[in-house]
């Protein structure tokens, strides 16, 4: 079944970050000792480190322009940008609704991986932690995310979205330990989909108290991430698991999950049922780990229809 579509305008919000990328070539399993947990002290020697361009927004907007969609960056940079800007714009981003701060850094990410893909990260927000103070423009624009970021714009979007019945994604991950309960709820509340991988859902549940069931009485769908093992979609009427793509030759898992939501966006613009989506958005995020970075894979449409088509049997129209 084939589907049109004209270039839509996305609102992606969350982080804009340098990523400082590492590898440790063992597994940590090995190194913590679980009666020692609550005094760890430990060091791991790596094998290679690389500052790649990285954060939520940045990530899912990067996979978005591959897909052929104008994605609109709602975050907050610091006056180290311009070279991310000019990547940006290379990859035909528009960085405009990017927010420059002049006194400070632009955010850092620490991403160790260990040879299992197991990863160990630490954020430093920087001019990440200042919220965004510019009006968000949502008439004509398609669809919005809400990804991990600055806390103020993860609680005030959703509910400008849900007060302009605008649909809305809501990605809280790696901001889930710093939200409370409350702000969890409410940022799930009238959300389209809640994004999480296996290890977010749980976070989820133990802060705020609800199980799978009732995380549904505060959105519609729910998707959950589980790497090689594919992801699980969940309604109120079951669950569908879909299968990861095979023969992946991962190189890094880092950003596969916002690759993913980009290609599942692409899958809402499209007009897809939700199974469809998170095809594709496993399609999208099969490229993102078979390079180093969350900003380095390169795919045309043909290219990616063909993989999902061999993949999925689906055959869909993307351009």
């Amino acid at each position: 079944m084939g589907y049109t579509f004209n270039m839509s305008k996305v609102i992606v919000s969350g982080s804009i970050a340098y990523d400082r990328i590492m590898d440790y070539p063992g597994l940590f399993a090995e190194h913590i000792l679980a009666d020692k947990a609550h005094s760890i002290n430990l060091s791991f020697a790596v094998e290679k480190l690389s500052v790649e361009f990285g954060g939520t927004a940045g990530n899912v907007a990067y996979s978005l322009a591959l897909l052929g969609e104008k994605p609109e960056i709602i975050s907050t940079a610091g006056n180290d940008f311009s070279q991310y800007k000019t990547h940006l714009r290379l990859s035909g981003i528009d960085a405009t609704t990017v927010h420059e701060i002049p006194n400070e850094p632009t955010a850092s990410a620490f991403i160790l991986t260990d040879k299992g893909d197991n990863q160990i990260a630490a954020f430093h927000f920087g001019a990440g932690a200042h919220p965004y103070d510019i009006p968000v423009e949502t008439e004509g624009r398609a669809v919005a995310i809400v990804s991990a970021g600055c806390e103020a714009d993860m609680m005030a979007l959703p509910e400008q979205y849900r007060q302009r019945s605008m649909r809305f994604l809501y990605d809280p991950g790696q901001a889930i330990p710093s939200l409370t309960p409350e702000a969890l709820k409410s940022g799930m509340h009238g959300a389209h989909v809640v994004f999480a991988s296996d290890y977010e859902l749980s976070l989820i549940m133990k802060k705020t108290g609800l199980d799978e069931k009732t995380m549904l009485e505060h959105t519609a769908n729910i998707i959950i991430t589980y790497g090689e093992n594919g992801s699980r979609l969940l309604t109120k009427e079951g669950e569908q698991h879909i299968p990861a793509i095979k023969h992946v030759a991962v190189v890094d898992p880092t950003g596969a999950g916002d690759a993913y939501r980009a290609g599942f966006i692409k899958g809402l613009i499209l007009g897809l049922p939700l199974i469809a989506c998170a095809r594709l958005g496993s399609t999208v995020a099969a490229y993102a780990v078979e390079v180093y970075g969350t900003q380095a894979h390169k795919f045309t449409l043909e290219e990616m229809r063909e993989r999902h088509r061999s993949a999925y049997d689906e055959q869909l129209t993307l351009s």
